[in-house]
C-alpha cells in the first residue's frame, strides 16, 4: 500500500481531487487531500498573514505521522511540497508536480511564473491589495457541469503566498525521485523542469483532476507498482 498526499493549487481547495481519491483507494491505497488554510472549509482563516509559509505547514502537519508518501502538487502546490519537501525529506518517497510550479532554491511563485505580478498589481489596485479573485475560466475546465461543480470550491488567492520565497536548500531533499506531469491542452510556454526521473503528459487542461480524473489516476497508480 502506498499513502498519497494531494495538494490542491491556488483557489482550489481539497475537493478538487474528489475524482482521483477513490480511484486511489479502490486499488488499495491510502489518498489524503487536505485543504489548506484558507480555502474551501477553511475559508474563515483567509488573511492577509497567510503565505507559503503557511501551507508548508499545513502539509509539514499532515506528513508528521506518515511515511514513503508520494507527495502531489498541482500548479501552485508545486511551490507547496518543494517547501515541505525541504522540511521533512525522509517523511516522501517521490514528489509529484502535477502541471506545477518547479521553484529553486529562493525563488517565489513571481519568479518562476512572472505572469503572476500581473495578477499581484491588478489587486493593488481594488479595496483588498492582499486578495485575488479566482478566474475559473482559466483552468482548462469546459464542461458546463464541470464549471458548476468547480465554482463551489473556488476562493480568493493571498497575495503573500506568491511573494514568499521557497528554501529548498537540504541535500536530502533534493535526492528524492521526482516526476512531473504535464497538462498539455492550451498550455503555455514552460520553463526547462529541473531534473525528473519522469516527465510525463495528459492532453487536456489544467485542472486535469477533474477533467481526467481516471487517466491521472492511472499514472499516479503506476507511480506505486514501479516502486521496489
Amino acid at each position: 500500500m502506498s499513502t498519497y498526499v494531494l495538494v490542491h493549487g491556488a483557489w482550489h481547495s481539497g475537493a478538487a481531487w474528489d475524482r482521483v481519491v477513490p480511484r486511489l483507494t479502490a486499488a488499495g491505497h491510502r489518498a489524503i487531500a487536505p485543504t489548506l488554510t484558507g480555502y474551501g472549509d477553511r475559508i474563515h482563516l483567509l488573511g492577509p498573514e497567510v503565505g507559503l509559509d503557511t501551507h508548508t505547514d499545513d502539509v509539514v502537519r499532515v506528513l508528521d505521522d506518515l511515511e514513503d508518501v508520494i507527495l502531489v502538487g498541482h500548479s501552485y502546490a508545486g511551490m507547496v511540497i518543494t517547501a515541505a519537501a525541504n522540511r521533512v525529506p525522509r517523511t516522501i518517497a517521490r514528489l509529484v508536480f502535477l502541471d506545477a510550479m518547479a521553484p529553486r532554491d529562493g525563488e517565489s511563485a513571481v519568479d518562476v511564473m512572472p505572469a503572476t505580478q500581473h495578477l499581484i498589481d491588478q489587486a493593488a489596485r481594488s479595496g483588498t491589495p492582499w486578495r485575488i479573485p479566482p478566474m475559473s475560466r482559466s483552468f482548462g475546465v469546459t464542461d458546463p457541469a464541470d464549471l458548476a461543480w468547480l465554482d463551489t470550491m473556488l476562493s480568493d488567492q493571498p497575495v503573500r503566498c506568491l511573494q514568499q520565497p521557497v528554501a529548498f536548500d537540504d541535500p536530502a531533499a533534493h535526492a528524492i525521485p521526482r516526476t512531473h506531469i504535464h497538462c498539455t491542452a492550451d498550455a503555455p510556454p514552460r520553463r526547462p523542469v529541473p531534473p525528473a526521473d519522469e516527465v510525463w503528459e495528459l492532453p487536456t487542461g489544467h485542472d486535469c483532476m477533474i477533467t481526467m480524473p481516471a487517466e491521472l489516476a492511472e499514472l499516479l497508480l503506476k507511480l506505486s507498482r514501479e516502486r521496489p
